[in-house]
């Protein structure tokens, strides 16, 4: 942060000085919002949440060394007081973000891939220049003007990603720090339910490309027609990334490896070169050629770009986190969020990280889909149970259309005309037996009979998946460690709320709860 006296932050916020504050302190930074992230010199912006307040700890973050507390009511502390601490925080990164004129801003958004492609081209900046980047995703209206208070005088590069709730976010955050450079990844149905349909959520995510300035560029995904189709709604001049021939920069020759794992030639008007991620998934594919597209127009060389991006690793936890136990247990930890596009997409790539093992499961109900959540929950149990899985399971509440559809889909991958007849005598089952039995050491759950396996084996025949349904990310843990055996595979993916990345975690150190 730019060193500031606590009367010009007064200012800037239209607060008052409360609480004994000297208006010739400094704040030199960081401003946080966790009084357990307090450094001296900090500022602690106190907001109210649904569970905890902040003023609450106010006294605790100056005893830990903050100068002062943007506040909106007086505290037991030295303090700004003003009427929005959020606005007030906003308006503090707007200033800063003015003040940076040696600064090149980079806006990211899209709904699945942004915080992967946001720490691809931070990699990338880093390269050349001072670079500042969001910890994680901090792209929202609180997240994205800490990110933003991190700037100094020696920042040359301010890598920043952009969410949207609903219209008029992206627009809201893109003020605060005006972009030259806005990357639009795809759109998608994540937040579906909030924005009404894929055309309001195209029109939210295009507010990045209508706030650049004509000598800036929008980074745009040729092979989305609705991304595309922003290029018509800027000033910018528009590079396009994809696979489509006439991206700009684009991959050609794609090809998996036996892990998933995607190797390309990359290839730009400045020349091409081979790339071979260690990110998992195709669709890694899309965002890396967006961050490539970034740095292209920055200047970097092709050869560099290549040889970066073949070695980028994950920055940001629980997004497709490879990691093995010692008994060659695979785990798959990408349980930050979940969509239905990122559901997709990581059970694509699950079947070629996990070709010729047992694979496991374990997925949540998707939140946020409005009027078309039962349907797209539906779907995402048909994905899963027809994935070819020993074992799925469904965590949290509001888990019926998932359960319905993954029984209906493991019912027809073993449907007796798929399988083969019983020693040559041409019988087929006549009916599937009922599975509905408790999970061991689990009670029977609410929405389906005994809340236990719902699908299973029958003698003599391929088995069907076990789909079990519990009641929260402890409890998927133990079942898994019930199933587990040396080298099997497990994906563990769902939305942030129900926090599954904590059943990746207890798997990986053995899966067996208390």
């Amino acid at each position: 942060m730019i060193p500031m006296p606590l009367a010009r932050i007064a200012e800037i916020a239209s607060g008052a000085l409360s609480g004994s504050a000297d208006p010739r302190a400094v704040v030199r930074g960081p401003v946080v919002t966790d009084s357990r992230a307090v450094e001296p010199g900090s500022l602690f912006v106190a907001i109210r949440g649904e569970r905890v307040d902040g003023h609450d700890f106010a006294a605790e973050a100056v005893r830990a060394g903050a100068v002062a507390v943007l506040a909106s009511r007086p505290v037991d502390a030295p303090a700004v007081i003003v009427t929005d601490p959020v606005a007030a925080l906003a308006e503090l990164a707007t200033v800063l973000a003015g003040s940076l004129p040696a600064a090149t801003i980079v806006g990211v958004t899209g709904s699945a891939g942004k915080t992967t492609t946001k720490d691809l081209i931070a990699r990338l900046t880093e390269l050349i220049g001072p670079t500042v980047a969001p910890v994680g995703s901090y792209n929202n209206e609180i997240g994205h003007p800490l990110t933003v208070l991190r700037a100094d005088v020696d920042t040359r590069y301010l890598v920043l990603e952009l969410s949207a709730r609903n219209t008029g976010h992206i627009a809201y955050l893109a003020r605060i720090a005006p972009p030259s450079i806005g990357v639009v990844l795809n759109v998608g149905t994540a937040h579906l339910g909030v924005f009404g349909g894929k055309e309001a959520i195209a029109k939210a995510k295009g507010e990045l490309v209508e706030a650049l300035p004509g000598s800036g560029v929008a980074v745009l995904n040729a092979d989305d027609p609705l991304v595309r189709e922003m290029a018509e709604r800027t000033a910018a001049r528009v590079t396009f990334f994809g696979r489509s021939e006439d991206a700009v920069v684009r991959a050609a020759d794609v090809v998996l490896d036996a892990r998933g794992r995607a190797s390309f030639t990359l290839e730009t008007p400045s020349g091409s070169a081979p790339v071979s991620l260690s990110l998992y998934g195709e669709h890694a594919v899309s965002n890396v050629l967006a961050a490539a597209a970034v740095a292209w127009e920055l200047g970097l060389p092709v050869s560099t770009i290549a040889r970066e991006l073949s070695a980028a690793e994950p920055r940001s936890r629980w997004r497709m986190e490879v990691s093995e136990r010692p008994d060659g247990v695979t785990v798959i930890n990408d349980a930050y969020n979940a969509n239905p596009d990122s559901m997709r997409a990581a059970f694509e790539a699950f079947a070629a990280l996990g070709r010729g093992r047992r694979r496991f499961a374990v997925i949540a109900a998707l939140r946020e889909l409005g009027e078309d959540g039962p349907e797209l929950n539906e779907e995402l149990g048909r994905l899963a149970g027809g994935a070819g899985l020993a074992g799925l399971v469904v965590a949290g509440p509001d888990a019926e259309p998932v359960l319905r559809g993954a029984m209906e889909a493991a019912q027809q991958a073993a449907a007796p005309s798929a399988l083969p007849d019983y020693a040559g005598a041409g019988r087929q089952p006549s009916a599937l037996p009922d599975y509905t039995r408790p999970a061991p050491g689990h009670p029977a759950g609410p929405e389906y009979p005994g809340g236990g396996p719902i699908a299973g084996g029958h003698a003599g025949v391929a088995p069907l998946t076990q789909i079990v349904h519990v009641p929260d990310a402890a409890a998927a843990a133990a079942q898994l460690h019930a199933w587990l055996r040396p080298g099997d595979a497990v994906l563990v993916k769902g939305p942030r709320a129900m926090s599954l990345e904590r059943t990746a975690e207890l798997v990986l150190a053995g899966g067996a709860v208390q």
